[in-house]
């Protein structure tokens, strides 16, 4: 048992130093590269064979997600009529850790003929495709992980970094948000996450549980019974929020008052200025003010306290928020 430890310890502390190694990398030349993709006015396409066109997919992936257009070209195919799909406009990562990947190799001459850059990104600088790229990304490595040195660990592992690296730098000189994340992201927890609003989700109209001001408790427990969440908005005749009547108010006032309590005024009993919301903050903001107080729904209100709706935690739920 020990052993297999020692191994796999030791194979992530090599991976860990091959991409520390990188650090030292990020110089004019990467500048340059981030630049060329940034001014790239059609895709960038991304090329290799074998693990390296693994690592290919992922960077394409992250590239598009992240703001910048890209997709995955298999080199093998390229030779063979699917070049049509690369313009004059795009720009080409090549992947080779040899840098004579011979699929590759066999682009070059198609791709200079187009005067398409190309951008090598190679453990061997001096290589056939290191040489021939209008510019080169030395990601070479120490030493592989693999006992014998052959399958490609410590390798893919810093070109996969480089690949992160290059795309979240394109991302931050681009100025991507939140907001333009969400929207090549619209499936999934996440999409919702970033693109549901409070009023996505909100109760509106009769369906707020409201009370006013005087109305006894016996009517105020009708109408949190009749609304079925939990709790009322207590409001005056122009619908500003007063306060908010819970379940846990009626438990508190029962035990205080006992059957005085259902002739009390709503505005006895409220909770006076409760936690509050806009309706077009976004509905993850909603979970997380109800997390850290601890509540469960909060009323949705406009600038000048009216009430607009309210939104609770079930809600949230449903959705996929939470």
């Amino acid at each position: 048992m020990n052993e297999i430890k020692e191994q796999a310890i030791k194979l992530l502390k090599i991976e860990a130093e091959a991409v520390h190694a990188l650090i030292e990398r990020i110089d004019d030349v990467f500048i340059s590269i981030i630049d060329i993709l940034f001014l790239c006015k059609g895709k960038i396409v991304l090329t290799g064979m074998g693990k390296s066109g693994l690592i290919g997919k992922k960077m394409a992936a992250t590239l598009a997600s992240t703001g910048t257009p890209a997709f995955y070209f298999n080199a093998a195919e390229g030779s063979h009529g699917d070049l049509g799909v690369i313009s004059k406009s795009d720009v080409v990562i090549a992947l080779s850790y040899s840098g004579e990947t011979e699929e590759l190799i066999r682009l070059l001459p198609a791709l200079k003929r187009m005067d398409i850059q190309i951008i090598a990104l190679t453990g061997n600088p001096g290589s056939t495709l290191g040489r021939t790229s209008d510019i080169t990304l030395d990601v070479s490595v120490k030493e592989e992980a693999c006992p014998m040195g052959l399958a490609p660990t410590a390798s893919t592992t810093a070109l996969l970094a480089m690949g992160d690296a290059i795309a979240i730098t394109l991302l931050k000189k681009r100025g991507f948000s939140e907001e333009d994340f969400a929207c090549v992201h619209p499936g999934g927890s996440l999409g919702k996450k970033l693109l549901l609003t409070v009023e996505d989700l909100m109760h509106t109209g009769n369906n707020i549980p409201s009370v006013s001001e005087e109305i006894v408790m016996k009517e105020a427990i009708i109408e949190i019974s009749s609304k079925r969440l939990g709790m009322t908005a207590v409001t005056d005749s122009s619908l500003k929020l007063k306060g908010i009547i819970t379940d846990g108010d009626l438990r508190r006032g029962l035990e205080k008052w006992g059957e005085e309590f259902f002739s009390l005024r709503a505005d006895d009993v409220m909770t006076h200025r409760p936690r509050t919301i806009r309706k077009n903050i976004l509905a993850a903001k909603a979970v997380a003010i109800m997390e850290k107080y601890a509540i469960t729904c909060l009323m949705v209100t406009d600038d000048k306290d009216t009430v607009e709706g309210i939104i609770h935690l079930h809600d949230l739920l449903r959705a996929g928020i939470a």
